[in-house]
């Protein structure tokens, strides 16, 4: 699992990962505040979601995966409260083995994700944003 570090966020981030890796999208969910906003570029435009509902739906994109390898090439946090990471991320999916790079960021309130810039900055295409 990529180079997280110990610490609170990292952790946070570790479970994030193994959550995915489980589809378990309750569990994850339960990482995020209720009035939670997701901003994603996945598809090349950019995607709202908010609140718990929105983010269910976006979160069933993690039911094809059979597994990742996170590389995390960038990890910046303040406060425990914000987190700034650049990774790169092979997926294993039905068809093939799709190759991203990420640069997420995340907001917390209380612990909890309240903020997901969840941006690709290289589609598995190899197209970069």
């Amino acid at each position: 699992m990529g180079n997280a570090p110990d610490t609170q966020l990292g952790r946070l981030y570790k479970e994030h990962i193994d959550l995915i890796l489980k589809k378990d999208i309750e569990a994850i969910l339960d990482q995020y505040t209720d009035d939670a906003v997701l901003i994603s570029s996945f598809e090349k435009v950019p995607k709202v979601f908010r609140g718990r509902d929105q983010l269910r739906e976006h979160f069933k994109g993690i039911l094809g995966i059979q597994g990742i390898k996170v590389d995390i090439a960038f990890w910046g946090e303040v406060d425990n409260r914000l987190l700034m990471i650049v990774e790169a991320i092979e997926m294993k999916v039905e068809g093939g083995n799709p190759k991203m790079r990420f640069a997420d960021s995340w907001v917390l309130r209380d612990g909890k994700i309240e903020v997901h810039f969840a941006g690709m900055v290289q589609y598995p295409d190899g197209s970069v944003a």
